[in-house]
C-alpha cells in the first residue's frame, strides 16, 4: 500500500533502475521490468489472483486482434460481445455471487450459507479498463495494443492497478512507446502530488477515520449530533482518502514520465449534483457516461428517457462500489439527484444565482448525507444514523463533543478549510515548490514525511477504494 513504509522502500529500490532503462533509451527492457515490478506488486495484494489478471491481458489482447482484423461486422459484434460477457462475467462472479444468492435465499425462504470467494484487488477498475479498450478498438476510436507487452503494461500498471484511476487506453498506449524525455518538472510535479496525497491520507483521512468508524460501527452508541459529525467527518474522510490515493497514484506516474490525467477537482466546491459528478472521481464518472449513459440513448431521446438513463447509470455506479442495498440507494438518490437539477434546468434556464452559498450548502449537505448508505455497514445501520440525526439531535452535546475531541474538531475543520480554499493557490505552492532551490525542497520533504510518521499508527490503514 501506498502509505506503507514497505512501498517506499520497494519504490526507492525501483526508481533507480527504471532511471536508468529510461536514460539509456532501452523501451523494451523498461517495459518488461514495469511489467515484471506490477505483477510483483499484485501478487503481494492479492497472491495467485495475479493469474487472473495475466488470463484477462492475454484474453482481451487476442480477442481484439482477431476482432480487428476481421471485415465481418456479425463476427466483430460477436466477439465483442464475447469479451464484455467474459469481463463482466468475472467480475460479477466474484464481487455479485453471495449478494444475489443470499437475495434469492431471502425470497424463496433459504437458509443461504456464503460462499467463499475473495474479491481480487482492482478486479474492479481493471475490468473497466479492460471493457473500454475493447469497445473503443470496436469503433475504432482507438488503435490496438502494438504488443502483448504494451497490453500487459497498460493493464497491470502499478500506480493504478489497484484503485485508478481508470486509464484509457486511446491516452495511455500512445505514451508507452514515446520517447519522452522525463524532465525536473515532471518529476518535481510528481513528488509535490506524492507528498499531497500522503498528507491527505495518513494525516487528515486515517486521523478522522479513529472517531468515524467508532459511529458507523456501533450509531445506537451516539447522540444525533455526535452520529451528524462522523458524517462529516467521513465526507472530509473519503475525499482525502481517495483523492489522496489518486494523488500518489498520478504522482509516481508523473515520475515515471507518464500523465494519467486528473481524478478530482474539488468536488466539494459543487454547486449541484450534476457539476459534482464532474469532478468527483472523474475518471469513473466519464466512464459510466462513455460506455453506460450515451449507449443507452443519453439525453437523445425525450426527457422521460434522459432520466431513465441517467437513473440506470447512477444505479449501475452504485453497485459497482459495492455488493449491497445500501449502494443502490446510495445510487439512485444520486441519480435521482441528477434527475432533479435537470428538470430545474430545464425550467429556469437562462436564470443567474446571484448568491452561491446556499446552492453550494445544499449540494454540500445532499452529497454527505449520501455518503452515510455508502459507509454504514448495512442498511440497518444506515436508517439508525438517520434516526438518530432527526430524532434524537441534543444541541447540548455541541460543546461537550468539543471539548472532549477538541483535536479531531481542528483537523475536520482546517480540512473543510482547505478543501474549499481557491485553486489556484495549490497551483502556485506546486510551482513554487517545482521552482524552488534543491535544498528546500528538500526540507518541505522531511517536514512531510516526519508529519506522516507523527500521525500514523503501527496499523497501515487500507485505502477505502481497495475494497472496490
Amino acid at each position: 500500500m501506498f502509505n506503507s513504509r514497505q512501498f517506499w522502500l520497494f519504490f526507492m529500490l525501483f526508481i533507480p533502475v527504471y532511471g536508468l532503462f529510461a536514460m539509456w533509451r532501452r523501451r523494451t527492457a523498461m517495459l518488461v521490468f514495469v511489467v515484471l515490478v506490477s505483477l510483483f506488486f499484485y501478487y503481494k495484494s492479492s497472491g495467485l489472483y495475479v493469474l487472473l489478471l495475466v488470463a484477462r491481458a492475454l484474453f482481451d489482447y487476442y480477442i481484439v486482434r482477431i476482432m480487428d482484423d476481421n471485415p465481418n461486422p456479425r463476427c466483430r459484434k460477436a466477439l465483442l460481445l464475447l469479451s464484455l460477457i467474459s469481463s463482466v462475467g468475472v467480475l460479477a462472479y466474484f464481487k455479485y455471487t453471495n449478494f444475489f444468492a443470499l437475495n434469492l435465499s431471502e425470497i424463496v425462504g433459504g437458509n443461504f450459507q456464503p460462499l467463499d470467494i475473495v474479491l481480487p484487488v482492482g478486479i474492479s477498475f481493471y475490468s473497466f479498463q479492460s471493457i473500454s479498450y475493447v469497445v473503443d478498438v470496436y469503433k475504432r476510436r482507438t488503435k490496438r495494443a502494438g504488443s502483448l507487452l504494451d497490453y500487459l503494461f497498460y493493464l497491470s500498471f502499478f500506480p493504478y492497478v489497484a484503485a485508478g484511476p481508470i486509464v484509457r487506453a486511446a491516452s495511455f498506449l500512445s505514451q508507452i512507446r514515446r520517447h519522452k524525455k522525463i524532465t525536473d518538472k515532471m518529476v518535481f510535479s510528481g513528488l509535490w502530488l506524492v507528498m499531497t496525497g500522503l498528507v491527505k491520507k495518513a494525516v487528515v483521512a486515517d486521523y478522522l477515520a479513529q472517531y468515524n468508524d467508532l459511529v458507523f460501527s456501533m450509531p445506537a452508541g451516539y447522540s444525533g449530533f455526535e452520529c451528524m459529525m462522523g458524517v462529516l467527518g467521513y465526507s472530509i474522510q473519503i475525499f482525502c482518502d481517495f483523492s489522496g490515493y489518486s494523488d500518489i497514484a498520478i504522482g509516481i506516474a508523473r515520475i515515471m514520465g507518464f500523465d494519467l490525467g486528473i481524478n478530482f477537482r474539488s468536488p466539494y466546491k459543487s454547486l449541484n449534483v450534476t457539476e459534482f459528478w464532474h469532478r468527483w472521481h472523474i475518471s469513473l464518472s466519464t466512464w459510466l457516461r462513455d460506455y453506460v449513459y450515451i449507449p443507452l440513448g443519453g439525453n437523445r431521446k425525450g426527457s422521460l428517457r434522459t432520466y431513465i438513463n441517467l437513473m440506470a447509470t447512477m444505479l449501475i455506479g452504485g453497485i459497482w462500489h459495492g455488493a449491497g442495498w445500501n449502494f443502490v440507494i446510495w445510487g439512485g438518490l444520486h441519480g435521482s439527484g441528477l434527475i432533479a437539477h435537470k428538470i430545474y434546468c430545464s425550467h429556469y434556464h437562462g436564470r443567474n444565482v446571484s448568491a452561491k452559498f446556499l446552492p453550494w450548502l445544499l449540494t454540500f449537505a445532499f452529497v454527505t448525507f449520501l455518503w452515510i448508505f455508502f459507509r454504514a455497514e448495512n442498511l440497518n445501520g444506515a436508517m439508525m444514523i438517520l434516526d438518530n440525526i432527526f430524532t434524537d439531535f441534543r444541541p447540548d452535546m455541541v460543546l461537550p463533543f468539543v471539548q472532549t475531541r477538541i483535536g479531531w474538531v481542528a483537523v475536520c475543520f482546517l480540512s473543510l478549510v482547505a478543501i474549499l480554499v481557491p485553486v489556484k493557490f495549490y497551483s502556485f505552492l506546486e510551482s513554487e515548490f517545482i521552482a524552488s532551490r534543491l535544498w528546500i525542497k528538500i526540507i518541505v520533504f522531511i517536514c512531510v514525511v516526519q508529519l506522516v510518521l507523527e500521525f500514523s499508527s503501527s496499523d497501515i490503514s487500507p485505502f477505502i477504494y481497495f475494497q472496490f
